[in-house]
This record gives structure tokens, C-alpha cells and sequence, in this order.
């Protein structure tokens, strides 16, 4: 994995919003409706190559394919694996995310959330699993790898990633306990690793999960979850077994949404778990309001040799696009603390991680986030080499 050994680097989360036609497509696909196989497969390797151009145009260093095949960040997975199915209806979805602590919190802010922005493509059922757990999308993970390959030509990022979930997120109804069925969802999703590591590019492993052992059930102590969250990290390990850390970079987050964000959990929490992982980058939350001030954990935090930090210095959930400056004395607050060569910067999360028609941040403003962040990236350099 390349450093910023002569400059700071910039690169972002992975998911990119998909335009509009495509999204129709996919909706009628995902909703048993007829559609243009053709039409649409040929749709999606267009949608990659204006996604990895306008990266470059924008000064994006580290490139992905904005996963515009995917209906979400994680949803993509029941396409590609055995032992799952829907098991509510969006009603129940919605009803059990409004039991959340922060709905509980603010539930009228939720209620018109909800009703806005749960609009994503396809029927967006709650899926659980099932039965037997094994990986069925060689197909399609090499459609993605061929996509994102044919849109490189005649460009030269400096490096190219690609997002894969991690073996958490969705619950289990099968196996007899829940390490169990961890590990048969690592084992399965291993074989979509290798593929995106044995195509020539960095994988990135996107992970809700950790964050959310730390408060799915209030009546369990704190040392119960950290007991749950090492044996989750372990399962991951096991999915990266023989992969070289510095092909890996491991992407947390707390939520993809605008919102209060009062119950996420500390940096400070879970940061010891982060760096067990198999990974020689972390990518994390540090450019929302939220989490800003975490950056002086690593005022006290040694970071371990040969690992890379990847901040947020551009948020996920504002419109307001980051001033230079501002990104630049982001990028250079870590730089002081753990070396310039060990920062690359980047955004808190992905800016449509559901294909959806009503994206939080408009699609003309992710750019000027990204135009600014590499802005702001020269102007640490600057002040990083002088």
C-alpha cells in the first residue's frame, strides 16, 4: 500500500451515488420486474467509468468503483451467498429501528428520516440467516473486478480498492451459535476477498458491525460485549488469513446517516480492536461533529509500526463542502502525531451507501468534498515538507 512519502494522499469510503437511470434498472431488477439484462450490465460499466474519471478529475489519489453494482454496502451480499432470505417486512425494519436508542431519543427527527430517506431501490427487506452459509457470486464480484479495470484505461491513480463487507452485520437464525455462524460467513466471504486481492487491487473491508456489538443489548456489561466484539475481530482475522496486511485497508462507522449521533460509541473504546485487525490501514470517522476531538487519542495512542491511518477530514453527512484549510489542518493534526508518511486522508464514510433515488448529500456537492479535500491535501503537504 502505497504511503504519502512525498506527499499526503487522499482517497474516501468506497460508495458513490448511482444515477438515476440506473437505479431504475436496478429497482426493477431487485423487484422481479422485467429489465435489460444487457441494457443494464452495460449501464453499470459506464456508471464505473465516469465514477473512477471523476475521482481523478477531482485529484482522488485512491480509486474505487463507487460500488454502483451494489443496491447497498452490505445488501449486495444476498445476491452472492447461500442460507439467506428476507424475514419482515420494511414495516417491522423500520419499526425495530425506531427502538433504537437514538430513535427512542429523538423519534420525531427518525419518523421523517425514516419516511425520507428509506427510499432505497429494490424491496429493502430485513434478511436473516437461514441456512448453510456458502459463496455463490464468482460471477459477479468478476463482473465488478473486470468494470473497474476497464474503467482504468488511460488513467494512472496512484492505487485502486475495493470494498467487501465484513462477516458481521446480519443475524443469525441457523447456526448454533452465533461464533459459528460467523465463522461459516467468514469462510464464504474470503473467497470474494482473495478475488479483489488476486485482481491486483486493495480490499477494503467495511465494517458497521463492530461498533454496533457495543450496543446491541443494553443488558449485557461492558465486558460481555468486549467479549463478543474479540471474538467478531478474530472471525474477521480468520476471513484475511494469508493476505498481506498491506493490501487491506479496514473502514469503520458508526451510521451512514445524518442524525443526532449521541449513542455512538467512543473512538477510544474500540480502537484497540481496530488495530488487532489484519489491516495495515484504518479508516475512520473524524470529520463530523461527533468525533472531531478524537483525534488527540493518538496524543497518548503509539501507533503500531507499519500501520496507516486513513481520517475522515471530509464528512459523509453535511452538504456543506469542507473548507481547504480546515481539511488541511485535519490532515496535519495526525501527521504531527503519528508522521506525515503514516496519514492518508480520507472521508468518514460513503456518501450512498444505499442505491437510492434521495441521497443525503447531492451528488454535485460530493465532488466539491472531493475537490477540496485534495485541495486541502497540497496545502498540508506544503506545510508537511517545507
Amino acid at each position: 500500500m502505497k504511503r504519502s512519502t512525498d506527499r499526503i494522499l487522499v482517497t474516501h469510503a468506497g460508495s458513490l451515488a448511482r444515477p438515476k437511470d440506473l437505479l431504475e434498472m436496478m429497482d426493477a431488477k431487485l423487484s422481479g420486474r422485467s429489465y435489460d439484462q444487457a441494457a443494464y450490465g452495460k449501464r453499470i460499466r459506464n456508471a464505473v467509468a465516469d465514477m473512477v474519471r471523476n475521482q481523478v478529475q477531482c485529484g482522488i489519489d485512491i480509486v474505487t468503483d463507487g460500488e454502483q453494482s451494489k443496491p447497498s454496502f452490505n445488501a449486495y451480499l444476498i445476491e452472492r451467498l447461500t442460507g439467506f432470505e428476507a424475514v419482515a417486512s420494511s414495516e417491522e425494519r423500520i419499526a425495530a429501528r425506531m427502538k433504537t436508542d437514538e430513535a427512542r431519543a429523538f423519534p420525531e427527527y427518525y419518523e421523517k428520516y425514516f419516511a425520507e430517506h428509506m427510499c432505497s431501490v429494490g424491496p429493502n427487506l430485513p434478511v436473516a440467516c437461514t441456512g448453510p452459509i456458502t459463496y455463490k457470486g464468482q460471477e459477479a464480484v468478476r463482473t465488478d473486478i473486470e468494470n473497474l479495470k476497464a474503467a482504468l484505461n488511460g488513467l494512472a491513480p496512484e492505487e485502486v480498492f475495493m470494498p467487501a463487507i465484513a462477516p458481521g452485520f446480519f443475524s443469525n437464525q441457523y447456526y448454533p451459535t452465533d461464533k459459528e455462524f460467523l465463522y461459516a460467513l467468514a469462510e464464504a466471504l474470503r473467497v470474494e476477498y482473495q478475488a479483489i486481492i488476486d485482481a491486483g487491487f486493495l480490499l477494503q473491508i467495511d465494517d458497521p458491525s463492530l461498533t454496533r456489538l457495543y450496543r446491541t443489548d443494553p443488558a449485557l456489561s461492558v465486558a460481555d460485549r468486549a467479549r463478543d466484539a474479540e471474538i467478531y475481530i478474530e472471525a474477521l482475522n480468520h476471513a484475511l488469513r494469508g493476505i498481506a496486511p498491506e493490501k487491506i485497508r479496514y473502514h469503520t462507522c458508526y451510521g451512514i446517516n445524518e442524525g443526532p449521533r449521541i449513542f455512538d460509541i467512543g473512538l477510544k473504546d474500540i480502537i484497540g480492536l481496530m488495530l488487532k485487525v489484519n489491516a495495515e490501514a484504518i479508516s475512520f470517522e473524524n470529520a463530523n461533529a461527533r468525533h472531531e476531538h478524537e483525534w488527540r487519542l493518538w496524543e497518548d495512542i503509539k501507533l503500531p509500526a507499519g500501520k496507516i491511518l486513513i481520517p475522515g477530514v471530509i464528512t459523509h453527512c453535511s452538504n456543506i463542502v469542507e473548507h481547504p484549510e480546515l481539511v488541511a489542518e485535519r490532515i496535519c493534526r495526525y501527521a504531527k502525531l503519528v508522521g506525515r508518511e503514516n496519514v492518508i486522508g480520507g472521508s468518514d464514510c460513503g456518501f450512498s451507501s444505499q442505491a437510492t433515488f434521495t441521497p443525503e448529500i447531492h451528488p454535485t456537492v460530493v465532488w466539491a468534498k472531493f475537490q477540496a479535500m485534495a485541495e486541502g491535501a497540497k496545502i498540508a503537504t506544503k506545510q508537511l515538507w517545507s
